[in-house]
């Protein structure tokens, strides 16, 4: 088999990020994936730098596996085509704004009678219901709309946004979970279901902790910078040639973390003794824990921590990510098609063989 998924046929009219991230996933499972794409371009992000060779390095790491075919969706051919290529599909993927489908005739409420088994799953920014659902959304916009931005930087002056397209692919993981659920529950009744997934919803449900931090205090979160709001130490220290993340989750790991650093007495001490103590005296604690780790090096305080059982690692640039042997053995890169370097699946299979192809061309397989 290619996949656990192989025989899923999806049909999918998404385009940039969430919808092709979750089809993405499905595909590097087996999955049959036709994408549809407009006449003039294709998919946007076709024209998204870098490009390898001519070819967007975006659009090749997100939609590999997948078959592409050309279509005008306001043309009544185009309408006709999609009800062929419908009539023995599993899955019908969109992530357009609320009503854009509609226009086109290729809505749920217009599929469902004839399509009775589709499974029907729809991304979009604020989802198909509620007072905000017409807005347009881009990740670093849900980023602030949802809370996370306000809690990620430095300081309440200094809010950021994270460093990958986490609202996008937050959303492309639940649509991608939700299609897993309502094949199984199609097993059971024999019919598909109605899918809808919000960029909003998907960004507040990562955020549980600070909302249960937020009920319990009446205190809006701010931005800690490395630190964790709930242990310490924990965050960022740093060496004689850099900065180590440690991360003490519990009093038994503090105690080790001190004697490593000949710290013994610390543990003992009253003032640090509990993480609750830990926490009150933040700043204190990490000046203690740099003036021991200033002496030496990070891949030093790696090796020693480690050893001992402590979370620890450098902080890695996206080059050093790529040459660890450790991602190289789980099979974490590859390389496909004209030397595109893509990352590979975090789902790992006993019994399943990966297969691999490259992202294909405008149109390519118009004749499905």
């Amino acid at each position: 088999m290619k996949g656990v998924l192989e025989g899923v046929k999806i049909i999918d009219f998404s385009r940039v990020l969430a919808g092709p991230y979750a089809t993405m996933l499905l595909a590097d499972h087996g999955a049959e994936v036709i994408k549809i794409e407009r006449l003039d371009g294709g998919d946007d992000s076709r024209s998204f730098a870098p490009f390898v060779e001519g070819k967007s390095a975006y659009f090749s790491s997100i939609n590999r596996n997948k078959k592409s075919v050309t279509l005008d969706l306001k043309s009544n051919e185009a309408l006709e085509k999609v009800m062929d290529l419908l009539e023995d599909a599993d899955v019908l993927v969109e992530n357009f704004r609320p009503g854009v489908m509609k226009r086109l005739g290729l809505d749920y409420d217009s599929l469902k009678d004839k399509f009775p088994k589709l499974i029907y799953a729809s991304a979009s920014g604020y989802g198909q219901f509620g007072e905000l659902s017409n807005r347009p959304a881009y990740d670093a916009i849900i980023q602030a709309s949802s809370g996370l931005m306000s809690i990620t930087g430095k300081s309440s002056d200094d809010y950021t946004k994270v460093g990958t397209s986490i609202s996008d692919i937050s959303t492309g993981m639940f649509t991608a979970l939700g299609i897993m659920m309502a094949l199984y529950r199609r097993q059971i009744t024999g019919f598909g279901e109605r899918i809808d997934v919000a960029m909003l919803d998907s960004t507040v449900a990562l955020l549980e902790s600070a909302f249960a931090r937020f009920k319990a205090s009446d205190i809006a979160p701010v931005p800690l910078g490395n630190d964790h709001p709930s242990i310490a130490p924990f965050g960022d220290f740093k060496t004689n040639d850099g900065s180590v993340m440690i991360a003490c989750g519990n009093d038994r790991l503090f105690s080790s973390l001190c004697q490593c650093l000949a710290l013994e007495n610390l543990a003992l001490d009253n003032d640090y003794k509990t993480n609750a103590d830990r926490i009150i005296r933040r700043e204190e604690l990490k000046d203690i824990i740099e003036s021991k780790l200033k002496y030496k090096s990070s891949d030093y305080w790696v090796d020693i921590l480690s050893g001992r059982g402590i979370p620890v690692s450098k902080i890695l640039n996206i080059k050093e990510v790529t040459e660890l042997n450790h991602l190289k053995d789980r099979d974490m890169f590859k390389t496909i098609g004209d030397d595109t370097l893509i990352v590979g699946t975090p789902i790992k299979f006993n019994n399943m063989k990966d297969n691999w192809s490259p992202a294909p061309s405008l149109g390519e397989h118009n004749n499905v």
